[in-house]
Order: C-alpha cells, then structure tokens, then sequence
C-alpha cells in the first residue's frame, strides 16, 4: 500500500490497515513457512484492530451526535 501521508497523520484505523498491508506483503515474499505465517498472523492481528478501531470512531460519533441532540433538546425545553 502506498500512502503519500506520514504514518503520524493517520488516523489508528489507517495506520492499523497500512500496517496490515505491509504484513501481508512480507508474507507474500516470505521464502519460509514460519516467517510467512507469522505474517499473516500479524496481518490478522492488524485488521482485527482496525474493525476494533472503526467500531469506536462509529461510537464515539454516535454518542456526540446523541449529546448535542440531548442538548438542543434541553435547550428548546
């Protein structure tokens, strides 16, 4: 994967994919069967935490969508 943002500017669920990629490359190259698992172990381990990552940036939204809605609401009272 090639990205033209530094890794400091992503966000975690891009650094954690960015990081998927690179594992999966490895293992795509990987001449030996361990290392080649161990890579994808990694991959794995990677996009787990990106779904993670992407279920609490979901989250975090809802609730600020809930919060000023609870306010707007609070504030027509």
């Amino acid at each position: 994967m090639t990205n033209a943002r530094p890794v400091k500017d992503m966000k975690d669920r891009e650094l954690f994919l960015f990081r998927a990629d690179t594992a999966k490359a490895e293992a795509d190259a990987a001449t030996l069967d361990n290392v080649r698992d161990r890579c994808l172990r990694a991959e794995a381990a990677w996009r787990e935490m990106a779904d993670r990552a992407d279920r609490t940036e979901k989250m975090r939204a809802a609730t600020i969508a809930n919060k000023a809605a609870a306010l707007a609401d609070a504030q027509e009272a």
